[in-house]
């Protein structure tokens, strides 16, 4: 196949949308495909034009206001119009679309090329959080445009799927994601790396992810004085040091990947989640893998992952006395935890991202043999070669 992978971001950027892409990209490498893909520009000049075999067309951005490291890509839809047309994929997926996935989602449908939107991100849901609450119902006419052009859309979870149906998308069908279980896996657990964040020998309760104000990493605060315990805070963000201000006493490691990630997870004693606007959630499918049982809010993505009172805790969105409760239920209990930890890692064996990514090329064929090309426009030619 030819396959236009649509980026809302990219590398160096790593969030769960670029995992996810970098997955993908190694899975179609191995088939053989030609792949391009269409991503905002960046400021990194060691960046380089080729990716797991694929083609990067960068086109130029600008970087968002309070994330300077977030980018958002320039141009209209003729622009990605001609893009589309001088490489002629078979499909456009497309990754998290909004913005530059908006102008990709019109430019394929008046090329005639069928699309998948990937739905990853409740960002319409973000505006409160961000004090610009008159937003949110403009960012989801943004995403209903969006997903009733594409040909179909496919959502990481159960609650996903319902909202999106509940506002007249119907086109839609389930594609979960997958799980390195060689690189996160309980036989990574180090007693140096729990002595070096916790000394005293404390259990650790962990969070992993963006410290950013969607993910309200500021609720943790509530277990801050729970006795013998570490409260470890991985990754990076904008709200690094307001969150260092406000849990003083909590080891904030920065951004992990590679192994210093997946020994960091097997190194809790419990995962804890507390942003309520997840579509799905890697680091909790992550943490499970790597033997630890996880507290989430119970709401959106979490809602698939976590089986209450086997794998981990679900607590009422904002009902942090229930969030607490959970943890000193876990954290004083060393055989129920640990009965725990062996239900989550069972509970996702066989979610590898081979598995998941031949799912989504089962996608990719179906909305090919099923589109119709009678109505699309001719008037551009292809060169069915990668762009420059």
């Amino acid at each position: 196949m030819r396959i236009a992978i649509v980026a809302e971001s990219f590398l160096p950027l790593m969030n769960g949308v670029t995992h996810s892409i970098l997955r993908v990209l190694e899975h179609l490498q191995e088939r053989g495909d030609e792949v391009m893909v269409i991503a905002p520009s960046t400021s990194d000049t060691d960046v380089s034009s080729v990716e797991k075999g694929a083609y990067v067309h960068r086109l130029p951005s600008v970087p968002l206001a309070g994330y300077t490291n977030v980018r958002v890509a320039l141009g209209g839809v003729n622009r990605v119009k001609r893009i589309l047309a001088d490489f002629s994929p078979d499909v456009v997926h497309l990754a998290s679309p909004f913005v530059l996935g908006w102008r990709a989602v019109q430019a394929a449908h008046q090329l005639g090329i069928p699309t998948v939107a990937i739905y990853q991100t409740e960002v319409p849901s973000y505006a409160a959080r961000y004090g610009v609450p008159f937003l949110e119902n403009w960012a989801w006419n943004r995403v209903d445009n969006i997903h009733l052009l594409a040909t179909r859309t496919l959502v990481p979870s159960t609650f996903a799927l319902n909202q999106l149906r509940g506002r007249g998308i119907l086109r839609v069908d389930m594609w979960r994601r997958g799980v390195d279980t060689a690189r996160f896996n309980p036989a990574k657990r180090s007693t140096a790396w729990r002595s070096s964040v916790a000394p005293d020998g404390h259990r650790i309760i962990g969070y992993v992810g963006r410290l950013a104000v969607e993910k309200q990493v500021e609720d943790l605060a509530v277990l801050a004085d729970l006795p013998n315990t570490k409260l470890v805070i991985v990754g990076d963000g904008p709200q690094r040091a307001a969150l260092e201000a406000q849990l003083p006493d909590a080891v904030f490691t920065g951004f992990l990947g590679g192994d210093a990630l997946a020994e960091a997870v097997a190194g809790f004693d419990l995962f804890v989640h507390p942003g309520e606007f997840e579509t799905f959630c890697q680091t909790i499918q992550e943490a499970m893998a790597s033997g630890v049982p996880v507290v989430a809010t119970g709401r959106g993505g979490p809602l698939d992952l976590v089986e209450n009172s086997r794998t981990g805790w679900l607590y009422e969105p904002g009902n942090l006395t229930q969030l607490r409760d959970y943890v000193q239920d876990l954290m004083g209990d060393d055989a129920k935890r640990r009965a725990f930890a062996t239900a989550a890692t069972a509970s996702v064996q066989g979610r590898t991202w081979p598995v998941l990514s031949a799912d989504l090329v089962r996608h990719y064929t179906e909305v090919i043999a099923s589109f119709s090309r009678e109505n699309g426009p001719t008037e551009l030619t292809s060169s069915k070669g990668p762009t420059s």
